[in-house]
């Protein structure tokens, strides 16, 4: 069995080691322009567009990585090849401590006492009620559902948005574009958790951050692309967002001189939320490729016409 890695020079030879270690069974080897060396499979992440030249007896191609958006559009993908995800891998605890630990912020008014710190200024706010704070998920997939049980397990009213119908246990759950302005009108926090797609890409926009609140915030730990920028800080500005945690943004590094840097009411973060472990990965994968190998079924493989 054969596996064929290409990643960033900086974590190559992380993954190598990791499935070397999680596949002793498999000869794996990194890519490099001109290799001729057919492979059963493919482990990547932000390759190169002719990383898959010549593989003409791929099984399946793994992406290293919870979003699939950059593969499909660096790669010429080979036709009937199952694309399969990373589906947590040690990301969905990182995810809903960093979720968590934003709501709580916004919730004990600890952004609001940093700000007086920066002044020297002392006063105390009214402690709100849990039940005055709702938090709406949007996206509640294997990450999504996992946040917002981290989240209502602090008290919180929790509710949840997603394409189809889902039922995740004490949430209230929405689906389909024609509850969505509900969501967001009863989310007094909104977390984005989304995929993006062409269906998705600057779902949070002008009309639908005018659907949350008055004094709602904004927490995007998913893709920059799911914002429109210049929307979020026109609504900022004009105090119907009184806040935003933001992790992702539509380039990274974030360029310095975009004005999230210096906005009061914007925290940023560079793409920590959730880092993808290398270990715990490779031993999902390694587990896909054995369940396959055995002729089994494999869970997160990639709906190409969805793109997640």
């Amino acid at each position: 069995m054969r596996v064929l890695v290409c990643t960033p020079s900086k974590t190559l030879a992380e993954w190598c080691g990791a499935l070397e270690r999680a596949l002793p069974e498999a000869e794996v080897r990194t890519w490099e322009a001109g290799l001729t060396w057919p492979a059963d499979y493919a482990a990547l992440w932000l390759p190169p567009a002719e990383v898959l030249a010549g593989q003409s007896r791929l099984k399946a191609i793994f992406n290293l990585a919870a979003g699939v958006e950059a593969l499909l559009k660096r790669v010429a993908l080979p036709q009937g090849i199952p694309i399969i995800r990373l589906e947590d891998a040690g990301m969905a605890r990182q995810m809903a401590e960093y979720v968590t630990w934003a709501v709580l912020r916004y919730f004990r008014r600890l952004d609001a006492y940093a700000a007086q710190q920066a002044r020297a200024e002392w006063h105390v706010h009214r402690p709100l009620r849990h039940a005055e704070f709702p938090v709406g998920v949007m996206g509640i997939g294997v990450l999504g559902s996992q946040v917002a049980q981290a989240v209502l397990g602090c008290g919180f009213p929790v509710l949840g948005w997603s394409r189809e119908r889902k039922r995740v246990s004490g949430v209230k759950c929405f689906a389909g574009l024609a509850e969505l302005e509900p969501f967001l009108a009863g989310s007094r926090a909104v977390v984005c958790m989304l995929p993006q797609t062409a269906d998705t890409e600057g779902m949070l926009n002008k009309r639908t951050l005018a659907m949350l609140p008055a004094g709602a915030y904004v927490i995007n730990v998913a893709r920059g692309g799911l914002v429109v920028d210049e929307d979020l800080l026109a609504a900022l500005d004009a105090g119907h967002i009184a806040g935003a945690t933001l992790d992702v943004f539509r380039e990274e590094p974030l360029p310095a001189a975009h004005p999230y840097w210096r906005h009061p009411k914007v925290f940023i973060t560079p793409h920590a939320s959730a880092v993808t472990l290398c270990d715990e990965s490779a031993a999902q994968v390694a587990a896909k490729i054995r369940r396959l190998e055995r002729g089994e079924p494999v869970t997160g493989v990639v709906d190409l016409a969805r793109g997640y």
